[in-house]
């Protein structure tokens, strides 16, 4: 019948899981004393971790865009067509770029390293900044000599290693530092956040970094209907100019034949010239003042909103491990560290015996 006492030799009955946990736990109580070690040492570290760690500040920007209106401009282009205006031309540039275009132009190289080659103050660069409380200099100082490199003077007298320790500072800032995102996906709303341990250039870059990539976006998105409406106002200037000439002629071959005589058709060639003259340029300008009013409108809705909503400002948010919480978490970190030793020891040592 003790052959019967389990149905197989995997399975063990109520009593003996309890009297296995109570030996366990007689086992763990006899190592009271290395756990308080354990204990006390992670309180130490904890101390000293809260202690000596400095606090990281966030710096945060909110914003909304709207992208420009192309539904009106769709109504305007079957409009014109039925009176003979193409706005083929004078079409917008919403395939150029989408909404979540401009979060990727945030982690961008280009536009991490024109904002870190601006100012931080009259005397001093973002860059500089950045290297001085990251201490790059020191750590990076067998690959190259920062201290020797000038970054105030134009990006296209850069030398190789000035070139690459921008992009590797842009690189650190974009894996470790900015965060890009929408809080809510149905919503416009775009978030930029920069945490650093250094509050002013956290503040200083995150502002500087949304309003070089905002001021790019919006002039990249306008471009091309800007550059049309520029084009169709020096086009309107030049043939305004010539009309007004025109008329100036018109009225001066007319004086010089004030009273024509009616049987003599020569005396009015002139003044007939200069009339078709005037007549052909004012229809000329007649239609590209219309296709620039045309592409006024168009500018205006292509054109998209960003309106920031919030900003940073002092005191920044910051995140930092208060003597409290650091005391605990090192305590049951240090202390789970060595009880899962203990427990892996005592199964390897009971192994051994069994074996």
């Amino acid at each position: 019948m003790a052959e019967n006492k389990h149905f197989s030799d995997n399975q063990f009955t109520l009593k003996e899981v309890i009297q296995n946990l109570r030996d366990w736990f007689r086992y763990f109580l006899s190592q009271w004393k290395t756990l308080l070690l354990a204990g006390l040492i992670g309180v130490v570290l904890g101390a000293l971790v809260s202690i000596f760690k400095k606090p990281v500040f966030h710096a945060e920007t909110s914003f909304v865009l709207e992208e420009g209106d192309t539904g009106s401009l769709s109504q305007m282009s079957g409009l014109a067509s039925l009176v003979g205006v193409n706005l083929g031309s004078l079409g917008s540039t919403s395939g150029l770029f989408q909404g979540d275009n401009i979060m990727e132009l945030y982690k961008s190289d280009r536009m991490l390293g024109e904002t870190l080659l601006s100012p931080f103050s009259e005397e001093e660069l973002l860059i500089d900044r950045f290297v001085t409380f990251e201490e790059l200099d020191e750590k990076w100082s067998s690959k190259v000599d920062i201290p020797s490199m000038d970054f105030s003077i134009s990006r296209e007298e850069f030398s190789v290693a000035q070139d690459s320790v921008v992009k590797e500072v842009a690189k650190l800032i974009r894996e470790k530092q900015l965060a890009v995102s929408k809080p809510d996906r149905k919503l416009s709303i775009i978030q930029v956040s920069i945490s650093s341990k250094d509050e002013a250039f956290a503040k200083v870059f995150n502002e500087t970094l949304v309003n070089k990539v905002n001021t790019f976006y919006y002039e990249t998105k306008t471009k091309k209907t800007g550059e049309n409406l520029a084009i169709l106002q020096s086009q309107a200037d030049s043939v305004r100019a010539i009309l007004d000439e025109s008329i100036g002629a018109y009225a001066s071959a007319q004086d010089r034949v004030p009273n024509a005589n009616p049987l003599l058709s020569t005396a009015t060639i002139e003044s007939r010239k200069r009339q078709i003259d005037v007549q052909a340029s004012g229809a000329v300008y007649q239609e590209i003042v219309k296709n620039l009013e045309i592409a006024r409108v168009n500018h205006r809705n292509n054109s998209p909103l960003i309106q920031i909503i919030d900003s940073p400002r002092y005191p920044l948010k910051r995140t930092e491990i208060l003597l409290v919480k650091g005391i605990v978490l090192g305590a049951v970190i240090i202390g789970l560290l060595v009880l899962f030793g203990l427990y892996f020891n005592r199964l390897y040592q009971k192994h051994v015996q069994e074996s």
